[in-house]
């Protein structure tokens, strides 16, 4: 074998033994290690989406609602307020 090829093998393995190191397969060496990364991840990712689009359709509908000057869409806003809050308070 010439040297380059030593060289470049032994370079190799320094390269993977640094990857095989590395947080990302040292988490998901372990089955149940990995499947509760994956599990906590999708539950924040669940949690995120629904508290994100939660705040945006509320200010979007408020905006809506405040738009007087167009009174289809006012009014259309100001009836899913009233809807939303009816629901809320049980009625």
């Amino acid at each position: 074998m010439s040297d380059d090829l030593v060289s470049e093998i032994r370079a190799l393995r320094r390269e993977v033994e640094k990857l095989n190191g590395h947080r990302f397969f040292r988490i998901h060496d372990k089955f149940w290690t990995m499947l509760w990364h994956s599990l906590a991840r999708g539950l924040m990712m669940g949690l995120g989406t629904v508290v994100g689009a939660t705040v945006l359709l509320s200010l979007v509908i408020w905006t809506l609602s405040q738009i007087e000057f167009i009174p289809i869409v006012g009014e259309w806003a100001r009836q899913i307020i009233d809807i939303v809050q009816d629901v809320g308070s049980g009625n």
